[in-house]
């Protein structure tokens, strides 16, 4: 930077001396018509162009090599940040405008750095050394530079105020558009499923209508710019011209310098219009920054032990064994009347398998995700062989633990790269293994690329029930101490889901095992169930002594199958 300032500084200086030798080659050479002084002078200022030339080009150079830095820098901390926000932060934000923020943000207050660099610091310069030369030319003369600059500067502020709140709305508008685009996208095949793509095409009508209105807006007034400054500055010239000859005609004045006094001004006119337009560009930029920063200044819940308890710590020095136990565990989302969870509580051992059942909005999830924290609990705990997962260190944690989450969500690349999100250093032997617990070997050996099979954004070029096995392959190659099903089998047939779970039962033989599931089929074998309804404890036991005795369940299982299949 400290480069770019003297490159401009010499740029611009240049610039102002331009004109000064253009009036003595007039003066000197051409009215006493003095060749010799001419070509002196010429070359000179060719010599002078030259440099500037230079210094202009390695400004341009820097600034932009400066600012695209900056912008690397900035995106690569929005991304940073949001990769250790919980699930709560990043629902706060939601995820279109955090897209929106990494990329669209960043690029205005880029695009700004660019033009402050190349423009900014180059405007004041001229604009004083202007001022300066022109009282050098004539001093009388210079006192219309008291009326023409105002009015410039008037009217391109009133210009700038106007323009302001659309800026302001532009980003929020840009937020609309990645939000519905990325929910349409999401979900294509409900859309054309329930035959809504009339109704789709019109959302995105609508948010693209009022980012339209919003530009468009902001661009007739942009347009309204530049022929005010015009018209501005081509009164200036004939008020300059009228006033200087009358000076010549007086003899007080000469030919030369009027012409540079012209160039002079034109120099702080441009330099006057250039700083406007770079503010006009600053409260876009400005608003970018803020969301920004609302960004980087967000403080994750979900924050590292101070002191973390070591893993070997856990179970008397034998290593994790993965009790899990919930007491009295809350669970309340910023200014929410009701908690989520209330009051839950409940121990699942080694070697058993503990389901969680309850209608749609109970909590069963949101449990779920306490455990490898998703979100902290706020109240009771969450405690692994009695530690408290708040004081374990989260890649500790992480390591204890096999999730497969509510959405199978798989990642670009290949079948082997996903899997190896389970494990980075699993042997293809391993893979094959964990394919084959999960039920997916079969149609994984059917690819003609096998392992390297390619992989979509998503997973979107597997069935839903081909996605939700390959996540639980990548759960399963890990051999965790802990496993979190979270409704993981929804999507597959009853045979499938059978001959999985027969499979994982001599996997996960020393593992706790806990499943959140709408299927009764998929729990009833559980070593204890757990009932949820609004969030709070209603039962707990086997599926015979809570068909016996639990009002809930009874009207889940009901609602699946008859008591006789049930029994």
């Amino acid at each position: 930077m400290l480069v770019l300032l003297v490159l401009q500084l010499v740029q611009t200086l240049a610039s102002l001396y331009l004109p000064s030798l253009n009036a003595d080659i007039i003066d000197n050479g051409v009215v006493v018509q003095d060749i010799g002084y001419i070509w002196r002078t010429g070359g000179w200022m060719l010599a002078v162009s030259l440099g500037q030339v230079v210094c202009s080009v390695g400004a341009v150079v820097i600034g932009a090599r400066v600012a695209t830095s900056f912008g690397r820098d900035l995106r690569h901390d929005l991304f940073t940040t949001v990769q250790t926000f919980s699930a709560r932060e990043v629902g706060k934000f939601g995820a279109p405008s955090l897209i929106t923020r990494t990329t669209n943000d960043v690029q205005q207050i880029q695009m700004v750095l660019l033009m402050g660099f190349t423009i900014m610091v180059m405007a004041p310069i001229m604009m004083v050394g202007g001022v300066i030369m022109a009282l050098r030319q004539d001093v009388a003369l210079s006192g219309l530079l008291l009326v023409i600059v105002p009015v410039l500067g008037i009217a391109m502020g009133l210009l700038l105020s106007r323009m302001v709140p659309y800026f302001r709305a532009m980003q929020g508008r840009i937020d609309s558009i990645n939000g519905v685009l990325r929910e349409q996208i999401t979900g294509l095949r409900v859309v054309r499923a329930f035959v809504r793509e009339r109704r789709e095409i019109e959302r995105f009508g609508q948010a693209n209508e009022e980012l339209y209105e919003t530009q468009l807006g902001a661009g007739k007034l942009m347009a309204l710019a530049f022929p005010v400054v015009m018209l501005i500055m081509n009164f200036s010239s004939v008020a300059v011209l009228w006033f200087g000859a009358q000076q010549i005609d007086a003899g007080s004045m000469q030919v030369g310098s009027l012409t540079a006094f012209l160039s002079y001004l034109m120099q702080i006119l441009m330099a006057v219009m250039m700083s406007t337009m770079m503010v006009m560009m600053v409260p876009r930029a400005a608003v970018a920054a803020d969301r920004a920063g609302a960004v980087l200044d967000t403080t994750t819940t979900v924050v590292e032990p101070a002191r973390p308890v070591a893993l070997t710590s856990l179970s008397d020095g034998d290593g994790p064994r993965g009790r899990l136990e919930l007491d009295g565990v809350e669970f309340r989302y910023p200014g929410a009347a009701e908690p989520v969870l209330t009051d839950v509580s409940f121990t699942a051992e080694p070697g058993t398998v503990t389901a969680v059942i309850g209608s749609t909005g109970a909590g069963k999830t949101t449990l779920l995700n306490l455990v490898p924290r998703l979100f902290d609990a706020t109240g009771g705990q969450v405690r692994v062989d009695g530690v408290d997962v708040r004081d374990l260190a989260t890649r500790d944690l992480g390591s204890l633990l096999g999730l497969v989450p509510q959405k199978a969500f798989l990642f670009t690349g290949t079948v082997a790269s996903n899997l190896r999100y389970g494990k980075p250093d699993a042997t293809e032997e391993e893979m094959w293994e964990a394919l084959e617990v999960a039920q997916a070997r079969d149609f994984v050996e059917e690819l003609p690329e096998g392992l390297e099979a390619p992989v979509a954004q998503g997973g979107t070029t597997f069935s839903g029930g081909q996605r939700q096995r390959l996540a639980i392959a990548r759960a399963v190659i890990r051999n965790p101490r802990i496993y979190l099903f979270d409704d993981s089998f929804s999507a597959l047939d009853y045979a499938t889901d059978a001959r999985l779970r027969a499979a994982l039962a001599p996997r996960t033989q020393d593992a706790t095992v806990l499943i959140v599931a709408q299927r009764v089929a998929t729990i009833r074998d559980a070593d204890q169930i757990l009932v949820l309804e609004h969030g709070r404890n209603v039962g707990r036991g086997t599926h015979a002594e809570l068909l016996a005795g639990n009002e809930t369940y009874q009207e889940i299982v009901t609602s699946q199958m008859s008591l006789e299949e049930a029994a």
